[in-house]
């Protein structure tokens, strides 16, 4: 793309260009109060036209601008005294040389693949308004909170990001975001992900910073908590609390959910979740044999071919929750070489 103003400066978005979204937050005017509709102030109108202005002819078009931005193969036309909103943008600039009155600045995200292009692009125009929250979804936010952690001095916007990205984790989407926790664990010195006995372990440093470990959080909880639920597990009826009629046949169907779920579960989550005293089971032994069935099911996927044996044993005394899970290298077989 090349650096003349327009109305697709920037990334193509679907809708980054409408700013009459009906799902945008709105400033124009405040809500009904005890009965009465208030009327916009001057203060108000004036404020938001100034905001729109900034959007639709500063970032959208590219007007006036003064600084080519190149990020990825893309230009954009911007103005420094907006940019400078962000820390990472105003080093860029003070370190960046000065042509004919005119910024140069290239952003390097070789080394930040979570940082993508739409979520750049958003995470840019909420520097102009808040007009570009209207398009942030569950398919974007995440790259949008990597944006937005990555330019600095955007709480607003990471936390609007983060919220989306919580709200998104769903039995549909959970292979993604297991995918994105095994990402964060760093790895141990055999080349595996390092196993943990908490719920809690020591995240990768990341451009997420401590939003990382939040959505580390988020999938256990949901992997312990939302889940069972959700899929209607019976592991936590009582002899006193008999399972109504049918009913049994809902709990076998949760169970077996949640052991297919499991057994794709990275180890130091599945671990982390079999021995969580959170994650609610009928006894000690209906635990345990979870976890050996779910290993058992490992043991012809994601386990398989890692040169590692997971285990299970009871853990009387030892241990919120009865149960360790274990996983060690298995010994590779040495041929000893005879004479003929």
């Amino acid at each position: 793309m090349n650096g003349h103003s327009g109305p697709s400066n920037g990334v193509a978005t679907a809708g980054a260009g409408d700013s009459t979204n009906h799902n945008e937050p709105s400033t124009s005017a405040n809500g009904p109060v005890n009965g009465y509709v208030q009327t916009p102030s001057l203060y108000q109108i004036h404020h938001e036209d100034i905001i729109t202005h900034l959007f639709q002819s500063g970032f959208q078009t590219g007007n006036y601008a003064d600084t080519l931005l190149h990020v990825r193969g893309t230009v954009y036309r911007l103005h420094a005294l907006i940019l400078s909103r962000s820390p990472y943008l105003a080093h860029l600039m003070s370190t960046s040389p000065q042509t004919s009155n005119q910024h140069i600045i290239y952003v390097n995200l070789d080394h930040e693949p979570e940082v993508t292009d739409e979520g750049f692009h958003h995470a840019l125009a909420y520097l102009y308004s808040a007009h570009s929250l209207a398009n942030i979804r569950p398919e974007n936010a995440r790259g949008v909170l990597a944006a937005a952690c990555l330019l600095g001095r955007m709480d607003d916007l990471c936390n609007y990001a983060y919220e989306i990205c919580r709200q998104s984790i769903s039995l549909d989407t959970l292979p993604i975001w297991l995918e994105f926790v095994e990402s964060l664990s760093p790895p141990s010195s055999d080349g595996s992900s390092t196993p943990v006995v908490e719920q809690h372990q020591h995240t990768r440093t990341t451009v997420f910073g401590p939003y990382a470990q939040r959505l580390r959080d988020d999938v256990f909880n949901f992997l312990i908590v939302t889940l069972p639920n959700l899929v209607n597990f019976g592991g936590q009826a009582t002899p006193t609390t008999p399972l109504p009629e049918g009913a049994s046949q809902h709990a076998d169907a949760g169970r077996e959910t949640l052991l297919q779920v499991f057994a794709r579960v990275p180890f130091e989550l599945f671990k982390a979740a079999v021995e969580s005293p959170t994650f609610h089971f009928a006894s000690t032994h209906s635990r345990f044999k979870f976890a050996k069935d779910a290993i058992e099911i490992r043991k012809q996927g994601i386990a398989r071919g890692q040169g590692a044996e997971e285990t299970v044993v009871l853990a009387f005394g030892g241990g919120p929750s009865g149960v360790l899970v274990t996983r060690k290298l298995r010994r590779r077989q040495l041929w000893k070489v005879g004479n003929p």
